[in-house]
């Protein structure tokens, strides 16, 4: 096994990619991003290498250069067969050729091939990418450049022949990031998880700004960025000319139409959220979970993350529902056979297990609990809610995401990547076909508030009986071409992809208008937009409709009973059309002018990938990571040898999992306390809200028992005022992280005014006494 990273030779030398520069342009809420990757072959052979490395998944990769010395070539979008044909016949012939490919697994791959690079001969390699930023919970649109791909597990039934990995390497290659933001809507701040220049405003209204990422920053995490506008939740239309010289009456030809729509439900349906439902909560516990979340010394690992959000989460289901928590790995296991009402015994005896939680299942294989969960009977009027926590990658992405869309009307789904590397095409997708919510936790985010606001939606009524319509002048029409709306949450945006036909002189205006209900309610949200064209869009919103589109056609295909012959045709027409990328098609360049050619028979082999299974079963170690692009395996060619094929070890993160046998822990209930107060006084509260007056609450408040029980009025209930004193403490000491608490908080105030006491008004006042504040009745909810 060879033991280094990146692109390496027969001798093990250093990797040629030698930097990575990206140029990234944002419009309102669409990214164009540019990367070029600079090669340096330092064999005194020439060289082909392949690399994989990750792409976000809902990217529509439009374009794809290589430049060697002073000419550049451009690829065209071929079918992905032909394309791998012609570039076979090129490099056989000693012609310099290049081919990207989408991985037929995951949307979330890419594959290069680099064909015939000279000895000391240079290549710059661009890739240019167009893609719609997603809205975090704090409004921020968010852009991740990914850097790390993490290991893809494949279940021990399909073929072996993956290497374990035992090394790391340093990146050797460092990135350079340019950033220009342009807004309809005023710039209020732009940050990162990366250090960055200071940000420049280029005009007075702050809609136009430049910033750059701090020089020598080294590639080896993702970087994101947050961009805030001031009012990110406005609605809004764009409308994209279309292509002069494309077929008349084709996609590329008409007008596309991006809307953005922020449903904004009625106050009376929202004011009490739902109570009723099935909620499952699914956790990875594979081996990687014994990672950090981020490189700081105070960095939890992941498994102690999920922990203690499962805790949050159990705490926060409303009385009455049904429940269940599965950990899986390389198998999987449930706390319940079958769902459960939530009560203090079953809430209890879940937080006991959730305590001896563990990294320690393996690999992950997500698909096998999936199954088992769906074929679990639903509860009547209990809308089955699915929580899936994973940091890794599966090989079997789209069949996942099959499965999960078959079962759309009976669930749905919330996803969350945790840590850098989660599978945006793996986590996005679930959300997208189970009609949920995806969150990705990485750097130094907080698991909690982001798992919270799914809670939200999840409690939220379901949406059902979606329709939208078209207003449009007289002689033009509106075909949309995004999938059907089956989803809508509160400030959540939905976007839609539409084609505008035909022509009108009469006023260039239009409206889209949702309809839908909400818990029996007849909902209306409209949005006017004008028909004028948005100048100087470079065809960005052509090709994300047409992105979605391809995406539907493939999903599509993969149905029983598909037409795979008339969809997979009608795929790569229209990926050809609007040059982007799809899992029939490739991106395909020669250098047919080059004068640099290998002399001799060549064996024309294409050069297979060997994918990356860092996990074993029984224990074995784990790698949470890599850095990418990385080579998954290279080739040196010379005129009398065949073409040797040469392994390597992907670079990964330094964090492994000891086996089994080494680890060491106690199999006793009794854990160690949180060390965060707001999770500890959490963890003392009751299934149905309250609080009990005790030591251990005292603790959390900094008082002695003492202290608290003597401050309490002779009338006053105990389990009264120590719920009181709990949401005077969390107003006054976490109001910071009411995303966090909100839940547990309004299931205690309603305990509180079911006891129907007298005496509040006092017990508040007292409570503002003993901490020192002043929080009212109304604050607390009471």
């Amino acid at each position: 096994m060879v033991n280094c990273c990146g692109l390496v030779s027969e001798k093990n030398e250093p990797v040629p990619l030698k930097s990575i520069s990206v140029e990234l342009q944002i419009k309102d809420h669409v990214a164009s991003v540019c990367s070029s990757l600079q090669y340096l072959n330092e064999e005194d052979r020439p060289l082909e290498a392949v690399f994989v490395f990750p792409l976000p998944a809902e990217a529509a990769v439009c374009h794809f250069s290589a430049k060697i010395g002073d000419q550049e070539i451009v690829a065209e979008v071929q079918e992905k067969q032909s394309a791998r044909d012609q570039y076979d016949d090129a490099v056989s012939s000693g012609q310099q050729a290049f081919l990207l490919e989408e991985s037929e697994e995951s949307s979330d791959v890419f594959r290069l091939s680099v064909g015939c690079l000279s000895p000391g001969q240079n290549a710059s390699i661009t890739i240019i990418y167009v893609i719609e930023l997603s809205v975090q919970a704090d409004e921020a649109l968010r852009f991740c450049l990914p850097a790390v791909l993490n290991p893809r597990y494949k279940p021990a039934a399909s073929p072996a022949g993956v290497p374990e990995v035992s090394s790391t390497s340093v990146i050797p290659y460092t990135l350079s990031l340019s950033v220009e933001v342009i807004s309809s809507d005023r710039i209020s701040r732009l940050l990162s998880s990366c250090p960055l220049e200071p940000l420049q405003y280029l005009d007075k209204q702050h809609c136009h700004a430049t910033v750059n990422l701090s020089a020598g920053h080294r590639f080896d995490k993702d970087v994101e960025l947050f961009v805030y506008y001031e009012n990110s939740h406005q609605p809004t239309a764009v409308v994209e000319a279309g292509s002069s010289v494309a077929q008349s009456g084709s996609l590329m030809a008409d007008p596309a139409l991006m809307i953005s729509l922020y449903p904004e439900f009625p106050a009376s349906v929202m004011s009490s959220l739902a109570s009723r439902g099935e909620f499952v909560f699914v956790v990875d516990r594979s081996g990687s979970m014994d990672c950090k979340m981020h490189h700081g010394n105070d960095a939890q690992m992941r498994i102690e993350s999920a922990r203690d959000t499962l805790l949050l989460l159990l705490k926060s289901l409303p009385m009455g529902c049904y429940f269940n928590i599965y950990g899986f790995g390389s198998h999987f296991e449930s706390f319940f056979p079958q769902s459960v009402v939530y009560s203090e015994d079953t809430m209890e005896e879940a937080l006991k297990r959730v305590k001896s939680m563990n990294a320690d299942m393996g690999g992950t294989e997500i698909l096998r609990p999936l199954k088992h969960i769906y074929s679990q009977p639903c509860y009547p009027d209990h809308p089955r809610q699915i929580f899936i926590f994973t940091d890794g990658e599966v090989w079997n992405t789209k069949e996942v995401l099959d499965l999960v869309k078959a079962h759309v009307y009976s669930h749905r789904c919330f996803s969350f990547g945790i840590g850098e590397g989660a599978s945006t095409a793996l986590i996005t997708g679930m959300a997208r076909e189970g009609s949920g919510h995806a969150q990705f936790i990485t750097g130094t985010d907080r698991m909690q508030p982001k798992v919270m606001q799914s809670l939200r939606f999840a409690l939220q009524p379901a949406v059902d009986n979606i329709s939208v319509d078209w207003a449009v002048p007289k002689g033009m029409k509106v075909d949309m071409l995004s999938p059907p709306i089956n989803t809508l949450f509160q400030g959540q945006r939905a976007l839609i992809y539409a084609q505008i036909k035909g022509r009108s002189s009469e006023k260039k205006e239009g409206a889209v208008t949702v309809k839908y209900r909400l818990k029996d309610q007849p909902v209306t949200n409209q949005l006017q937009f004008t028909l004028e064209p948005t100048e100087d869009t470079g065809m960005t919103i052509h090709r994300l409709a047409a992105r979605s589109v391809i995406r539907s056609l493939e999903m599509e295909e993969r149905a029983e009973g598909a037409d795979t012959e008339n969809i997979r045709s009608r795929v790569v027409e229209l990926s050809v059309q609007a040059r982007i990328s799809s899992v029939h098609t490739a991106f395909i360049a020669v250098n047919k002018d080059s004068k640099q050619t290998v002399k001799g028979a060549l064996l024309q082999r294409r050069v297979p990938v060997q994918h990356m299974m860092a996990s074993m079963h029984g224990g074995g170690r784990r790698m949470c990571g890599m850095a990418a692009p990385m080579l998954m395996q290279c080739s040196a060619r010379s005129a009398r040898a065949p073409r040797m094929d040469i392994n390597y070890a992907i670079p990964m993160r330094a964090c492994m999992m000891q086996s089994n046998s080494m680890r060491i822990e106690s199999d006793s209930d009794e854990a160690e306390p949180q060390k965060d107060p707001l999770l500890q006084l959490v963890s003392l509260q009751k299934a149905e809200g309250f609080w009990e007056l005790n030591a251990s609450l005292a603790a959390v408040f900094g008082k002695t028992e003492d202290e608290v029980t003597n401050q309490k009025a002779a009338q006053v209930d105990g389990s009264v005022w120590a719920t009181v004193l709990a949401l005077i403490w969390l107003n006054t000491y976490k109001s910071d992280q009411q995303d966090e608490w909100q839940f547990v908080a309004m299931k205690a105030a309603s305990w509180i005014r079911s006891q129907k006491r007298d005496g509040l008004s006092q017990c508040v006042c007292d409570g503002n006494a003993l901490f020192g504040c002043q929080v009212t009745e109304d604050t607390l909810g009471i």
